[in-house]
């Protein structure tokens, strides 16, 4: 609903009400005689203090049980809202009330709404204007904290409004004569307002020559549209379209109507609950003659319509495009035609009716006492299937009577001291919300039970028992020993065939009531209209319903969520592997329903397979191109529109299509006229076949060169009188399926052909992997989401980022919005204000949600709940009372990605995200500029500088981070090379393992690699070494790796240079010589060692070689990895030894094996006591080992960052900051000091010298 923002100066109050200037304050002008209450606190707190923003307000007395404030605005107005607020300057207010209203003041309409608060005011725009002279509000809940009681000040919003009426009897009708006798519109607007206590009348009805029909009329409490823009027998057109709309609108209440219709389409308003329908046929106008009746036919041996009576009750201002009829009729204008006399005013008759709706409601009504014989007659409806209805003792202990509802039927106990209790029924489905008539008559031995005063068959119960009645009579509750509270309406209440003034008695004090509502008949039809989707049945109570989903495919409160998945690749992925007939919901919770296909499961895909009638061929003869064949394909199991559904949301489909011809033309190729076509997807026709591309006009064997006659594109079009066919797949999706195929080339002496259509043949979701990136903070947009009073919404994320809107719809001042967020990384949130504030609904995640791994959200939101989950955790579930309305209508565009006043931005991926089971296309949304990347590719994909040395590249998706945990280096990049320099005699000890493997979980280990979370290079079949180093002093152990048993791992320089390395894996030694060149010459050489199984990759920078072992593949029980010397514990390999003094002497750097980094645990430790030993002089260093990263280092983690100022020197790729002059006079000191900042950066680049005259050059220049 299209709202607008209204001020109203003279209160200071903001609304937000339907078009239309209707925003006029009521209250404020009003005399204090327009004030009226139950009661009062004091003087001060009087019911005419009561006007919004005043020096007091009104507070009842705290012994008023039912307290009511009163206010009687003089006229009738149609009213839009209400603004509330607590007593000034205190704790007093109310959170809940009933809003009554009526245009007298002992005949009510309630209207449930919410309430104010104390500090501001709260404002309620009514869902649907209505008309009044009076209201009542009813306080339902209050403030309790800090003494809070009931406080109330309020202020109404309308505009006046003109009531012209008349009173119909039965046996009334107004007649409007048309301009010219006859009536052609193609647009109309109706209005009319009734009340009316009969179940059935005609309110409006004229018809066309041309079968043309325009009526309205009540039956069963129900109000039907019936409307034909036209009939035709000859083309078999049935015009008649019927809508139906409201319920139990025989309650005596103002009803208003309001058609509109725009050619074919209309819309039928009956209070708030509008129904949207395309008229029958291909007419657009309606053509209506000579009149129209209002509120009956009367015509000569007509007195109505055969099916429907007239109308009972009272008509206001009913207007036919403008023209108001009750006006013109009281001015007795000539188009007006009044058979009789009628009254311009409504009669109302008074029925005082009262409402049953606490848990502890009753009334109690006094008796004549010992009477032999009991009267008892009244009228209740009710939606509930037990409660008690009237319960009475007997005088002189003689037992009791019990009169109540039990399964819809009346149930009649009559308890008697000493004896069975006597128990009988009558009626079926009293409970249908209906009025009912209960009339009870007994006498010793006798009772009758008449309903709906059906006097041919009455129950009657002649049972042995003694009638002598009570002095009381309850009803509804208070007594009875076995029923629940009834819940409902009464009215018309005799006893002992007197008739009780409910008012007079109360006021008397002769009675008792609790939880009534008097003078109104709060029902409410909570299955009118039927809130439950998919045709799901509904039930209802006094207060709630249910929705029974039995059957139609779909599940949840109000049968919303399809039990299927929505296609077949869905099934796979949820696990479903195997081949088979599958029931598949492309659309979801949309309109269509699930039908069932063929799921041809692969490892890698699956295909979905769709029979029809037309498999098996179909022969063709008698056809031209002026009066084809048309060959229908009907699909089994699935309406057109599903089919095209599934079409529509798979990545790729096909379908066979076969012409087999005997001198019989297909496409007339190569440029005449097509004797035959295929008719796909939107009715369009296509003029091309399978084996071909689309919209060419040709067949298959054109595009192999394979044709009959080279002169024609198709084998048909060839014209021989032999059999020859043109055949292939169609697999332009967006055509597909094939709805018809059409010949037209078999009417020639000898021709005929056959056509076959193969299965329509898909795989893929292209919804489950429409994937798109947001790697800047913005958002994208869709259409306003329409929902109606459901919606579900689903999608997958996943994100490293802590927070993130995922997307949002709102109207214009947020009043009406839905957003789904993470706040927190564990905190999924859906909000929402949909009717009654803004209600959250937060889900606490076990996990964190941030781990950069897909997540899929669930989001569901209805009258009866909202609810929220994610992956496989359960739901979390926010349950709404029976009284909940809710209206989704927003007027923003979705935004996906953001919200709409605080941007809070999801920086992330987004894919699969559905609506009400419609999928978005948001790769459809990819703009690079705006950093919205297609598939989920982030900052990794580009980086400007990949990660270093084997770092992990983290997604920030606006930025990204390097992981470098299992490496050896440190640094943005994990490029900073973690060396160290050891002196003569020093060494470091790394313990990979503080005790041996057990052979049981070196077995275990063995059989499943993942058992007991072993790490790589446990009992493993793979090492990994990497290292580099520099020295001038020989020989010495590089790297020593031990273990528990005799296997180790060394790398040894020996004396003239070389380096070995040196395997025992098992009984053998294995010595390779990795190289023979003199490594000991100062500077920095880089090793790698690989092994996997039996095959070692060594390379001594840039020397790479395979080298493979012979014995066993495993390097067992890995203990502790030297550097510098080696000083393990127990026997020592003799080569070994000879090599280990005076020890390792320089600098070595990025030392790895497997995942353990030793140098990096020891100058970088993550934990308190790192299993780190060092003996001697260890000192970190750069050994200058590695090159420096070329590229960008942001500045705040650049070792090589000097704080100059704002001038940029570049150098090898990154930058100087220098400061910035102001003038060219400055320039030699930004020479000078580049200069300075390089230098040392030159110093440490060891090999590299070069460059550094480069830089002066650069610098002189």
């Amino acid at each position: 609903m299209k709202g607008s923002f209204l001020f109203t100066p003279d209160l200071g109050v903001s609304l937000i009400v339907t078009a239309g200037e209707c925003v006029d304050p009521l209250v404020s002008s009003l005399y204090a005689s327009s004030f009226l209450a139950s009661s009062r606190y004091n003087f001060l707190y009087s019911a005419n203090f009561a006007k919004l923003y005043g020096s007091s307000g009104w507070s009842p007395s705290q012994r008023d049980r039912q307290p009511w404030l009163q206010v009687d605005l003089g006229r009738k107005y149609r009213l839009v809202a209400i603004a509330t607020q607590g007593t000034f300057n205190s704790y007093d207010w109310i959170t809940k009330y009933t809003l009554l209203y009526g245009d007298r003041p002992d005949s009510w309409t309630p209207y449930i709404m919410d309430g104010g608060n104390s500090v501001g005011v709260t404002e309620n725009v009514f869902h649907y204007a209505f008309t009044a002279k009076h209201i009542r509000l009813l306080p339902l809940a209050w403030n309790t904290e800090n003494g809070g009681k009931i406080g109330v000040r309020l202020e109404l919003f309308g505009c006046s409004y003109d009531s012209y009426v008349l009173q119909y009897n039965g046996d009334d009708s107004v007649v409007y004569m048309y301009p010219e006798k006859r009536s052609r519109t193609q647009h109309d607007h109706i209005a009319i307002n009734f009340k009316t206590l009969e179940q059935d009348g005609l309110l409006l009805h004229s018809e066309g020559i041309q079968g043309d029909l325009f009526t309205l009329e009540l039956k069963r409490g129900r109000l039907y549209l019936h409307i034909s823009l036209g009939s035709s027998v000859i083309h078999k057109v049935d015009g008649r379209t019927t809508l139906t709309a409201g319920s139990l609108l025989d309650n005596l209440h103002w009803h208003y109507v309001t058609i509109k219709r725009y050619g074919r389409q209309v819309n039928f308003t009956v209070d708030s609950h509008t129904v949207t329908a395309i008229c029958k046929g291909e007419f657009t106008h309606l053509d209506l003659d000579t009149q129209l009746y209002v509120g009956g036919v009367i015509e000569q041996n007509l007195p109505h319509l055969p099916t429907t009576p007239n109308f009972r009750g009272c008509l206001e201002n009913v207007f036919i495009n403008d023209v108001n009829i009750i006006y013109k009729a009281k001015r007795e204008e000539p188009e007006i035609r009044i058979p009789r006399k009628m009254h311009y005013a409504c009669r109302d008759i008074l029925l005082k009716p009262m409402t049953f709706a606490g848990p502890n409601n009753y009334l109690q009504v006094p008796g004549y006492f010992r009477k032999p014989k009991m009267f008892v007659k009244f009228k209740f409806r009710s939606w509930d299937y037990t409660g008690l209805l009237m319960f009475t003792r007997f005088a002189d202990d003689l037992g009791a009577l019990e009169l109540g509802l039990s399964e819809g039927q009346i149930n009649v106990t009559i308890f008697q001291p000493g004896k069975k209790k006597l128990q009988f029924a009558a009626g079926y489905r009293l409970n249908d919300g209906y009025w009912h008539t209960v009339d009870l008559a007994a006498r010793d031995n006798l009772l009758t039970l008449t309903i709906d005063e059906e006097e041919g068959s009455p129950l009657k119960i002649t049972n042995p028992f003694t009638i002598r009645t009570g002095d009381r009579y309850f009803f509804g509750g208070e007594g009875g020993p076995i029923l629940n509270r009834f819940h409902g309406c009464m009215q018309h209440i005799f006893i002992d065939n007197e008739q009780l003034d409910i008012d007079v008695i109360l006021q008397r004090q002769w009675g008792r009531y609790a939880e009534l509502l008097l003078g109104t008949c709060g029902i409410t039809d909570r299955c009118s209209p039927n809130p439950c989707e998919h045709e799901g049945r509904c039930i209802q109570s006094w207060d709630d319903f249910i929705c029974l989903c039995e059957n139609t495919g779909y599940k949840g409160e109000v049968c919303h969520m399809s039990v299927y998945k929505e296609s077949c690749e869905a099934y796979r992925l949820s696990g479903k592997y195997w081949s088979g007939n599958y029931t598949i919901d492309p659309d979801l919770s949309g309109p269509l329903k699930p039908f069932e296909v063929y799921c041809k499961m692969k490892s890698y895909k699956a295909w979905t397979v769709i029979l029809h009638d037309r498999v098996d061929g179909t022969k063709v003869s008698g056809s031209s191109i002026d009066r084809p064949y048309i060959g229908n394909v009907n699909y089994w199991n699935a309406s057109w529109d599903e089919v095209t559904a599934l079409a529509n949301t798979s990545l790729y489909c096909e379908q066979w299509i076969d012409y087999s011809c005997y001198k019989s033309r297909l496409l007339n190729t190569p440029n005449g006229r097509p004797f035959g076509y295929w008719i796909g997807r939107n009715n369009e026709s296509h003029y091309y076949w399978g084996g071909t591309f689309r919209e060419v006009q040709k067949c298959g064997c054109a595009i192999n060169q394979t044709c009959t006659d080279p002169k024609f594109q198709c084998n048909c079009d060839a014209d021989y009188r032999q059999w020859y066919s043109d055949k292939g797949y169609l697999d332009f999706r967006d055509h597909l399926p094939v709805r018809k195929v059409v010949v037209g080339d078999t009417n020639r002496t000898g021709s005929e052909a056959q056509f076959t259509v193969g299965p329509l043949r898909c795989h893929g979701d292209r919804n489950i992997w429409n994937t798109i990136a947001f790697t800047k903070p913005t958002y994208i947009t869709f259409p306003t989401f329409r929902p109606g009073s459901s919606a579900d919404i689903s999608f997958h994320f996943k994100t490293y980022r802590d927070h993130g809107v995922f997307l949002e719809n709102s109207d214009d001042q947020l009043r009406n919005f839905i957003r789904i967020e993470m706040n927190t990384t564990h905190n999924l949130l859906f909000i929402f204000m949909v009717g009654d504030g803004i209600v959250n609904v937060t889900l606490r995640s076990p996990v964190p949600l941030n781990d950069n791994e897909w997540h899929f959200v669930q989001a569901e939101l209805n009258v009866k709940l909202a609810r929220i989950k994610v992956d496989y955790q359960p739901w979390t579930v926010t349950r709404f009372p029976g009284q909940t309305f809710v209206t989704m209508k927003f007027t923003h565009p979705i935004l996906v990605g953001a919200a709409n006043r605080t941007l809070r931005p999801f920086l992330g991926c987004l894919r699969g995200l559905r609506m009400n089971g419609v999928p978005f296309d948001l790769e459809g949304k990819v703009n690079e500029e705006q950093g919205i990347r297609r598939n989920c590719t982030g900052q990794c994909l580009n980086a400007t500088i990949p990660c270093r040395n084997s770092g992990q590249c983290m997604e920030g998706y606006a930025a990204y981070t390097c992981d470098c945990n299992n490496t050896a280096f440190d640094g943005f990049y994990c490029h900073k090379d973690i060396g160290a320099f050891f002196e003569i005699g020093s060494w470091l000890r790394y313990n990979i393992r503080k005790k041996p493997i057990s052979d049981e979980a070196a077995w275990a280990n063995w059989i499943d690699p993942h058992f007991d979370n072993f790490s790589l290079g446990y009992n493993d079949t793979a090492d990994d070494i990497e290292f580099s180093f520099s020295t001038v002093h020989t020989p010495a152990v590089l790297l020593y790796i031990s273990s528990f048993v005799q296997d180790y791992i060394a790398i040894i320089l020996k004396t003239d240079g070389s380096v070995d390395l040196r395997y025992k894996l098992g009984l053998i030694t294995h010595k390779f010589q990795l190289t023979h060149r003199n490594l000991a010459d100062g500077y920095p050489h880089y090793v790698n060692i690989t092994r996997h199984n039996r095959t070692i990759k060594t390379q001594v920078y840039p020397i790479v070689e395979l080298i493979t072992i012979v014995e066993d593949a495993r390097f067992d029980s890995p203990k502790s990895m030297f550097m510098g010397r080696v000083m393990e514990v127990g026997d020592i390999d003799y080569e070994i030894q000879r090599h280990n003094a005076p020890g390792f002497i320089g600098c070595i750097s990025g030392v790895r094996y497997n995942v353990y980094a030793p140098l990096k645990a020891f100058f970088r430790p993550n934990e308190t006591d790192p299993p780190v030993t060092t003996q001697g002089y260890v000192s970190e260093s750069n050994c200058g080992a590695f090159p420096p990263v070329l590229g960008y280092v942001p500045w705040e983690v650049d070792p090589w960052f000097t704080t100059i100022g704002g001038y940029i020197c570049p150098f090898n790729r990154s930058f100087l900051i220098l400061r910035y002059y102001a003038n060219a006079g400055h320039q030699h000191a930004i020479n000078n000091a580049c200069a300075f900042s390089i230098l040392p950066t030159m110093v440490l680049l060891g090999k590299q010298t070069s460059t550094l005259s480069d830089v002066r050059s650069r610098l002189k220049g």
